[in-house]
């Protein structure tokens, strides 16, 4: 019997192979259309093997990011500038620590419930680069516009005015801790800064203080190390930052400006 079918389909093992092959191809396709991941049988690898997967790096944040820049840290000691709003409140105390740490100076510029037009109608970026000479410049602001409507119109302006006072000075952009989805602030401070000068926190998972906004202090440390992390092998002048033993410490200085003022 078994000799008749073989000579009525003499190509049967051969479809039987084609069949099992194309089962495992699926099995390894298939899971990535729906968003789960089996452990890979490797035929697919053997079948297509140049076939790669793009990921946009900025649409990802802190530690899952590629490297796409390659630059040599800057090991000198740095004078570092911190301006922004009330974030620095948990992002200035561990900077401060790993300045210390790394033989960095800190400032810290607190400007409570400021935003990018405060700043950039103020000047008071310039005044705070001719006071202290700073050879780094990071920033935290975005968090007070978050549901800012018509935002690249009536922000963009004062971005590009902030970036002009940092002239050619080396800065890191933080972007804000979204407790929301917002209207454009992030995409807009990422069209506008230059490519490894902006760490997008949006993304990431925070512990919140009683407000829903603002991350609790241990949450800040972390929100800082990774930023930390990030930078070797994505910002575009990563600098020396070794890691302290102390969770915190105080800055050289700090400059605190409240609500209102102009």
């Amino acid at each position: 019997m078994s000799q008749q079918s073989n000579k009525k389909h003499p190509y049967a093992w051969l479809w039987i192979l084609l069949a099992v092959a194309l089962v495992a191809v699926c099995l390894e396709v298939i899971p990535s259309i729906f968003n789960f991941s089996p452990k890979p049988s490797g035929i697919a690898k053997v079948l297509f093997p140049d076939k790669e997967i793009a990921v946009d790096s900025d649409s990802i944040a802190v530690d899952t990011v590629p490297p796409v820049i390659a630059h040599e840290p800057d090991t000198s000691a740095h004078t570092i500038l911190f301006i922004g709003d009330s974030m620095l409140d948990g992002l200035s105390p561990r900077l401060a620590a790993y300045a210390a740490a790394s033989g960095h100076t800190l400032y810290s510029v607190v400007w409570y419930s400021s935003s990018t037009e405060i700043w950039g109608k103020s000047h008071r970026l310039t005044e705070y680069i001719q006071k202290v000479s700073p050879t780094y410049i990071f920033i935290c602001l975005g968090a007070n516009e978050l549901y800012v409507k018509d935002i690249e119109e009536k922000r963009t302006p004062f971005i590009r005015e902030m970036l002009a006072e940092i002239d050619t000075i080396p800065y890191l952009w933080i972007g804000p801790p979204n407790w929301v989805e917002d209207t454009g602030i992030n995409k807009m401070i990422a069209d506008n800064t230059a490519k490894g000068s902006y760490f997008k926190s949006d993304g990431m998972t925070f512990e919140r203080r009683t407000d829903g906004a603002h991350p609790t202090a241990a949450s800040a440390i972390e929100w800082m190390d990774s930023i930390v992390r990030w930078m070797p092998e994505h910002s575009n002048h990563p600098i020396k930052m070794i890691t302290p033993e102390q969770r915190t410490a105080r800055p050289e200085k700090i400059f605190i400006h409240q609500p209102g003022e102009k």
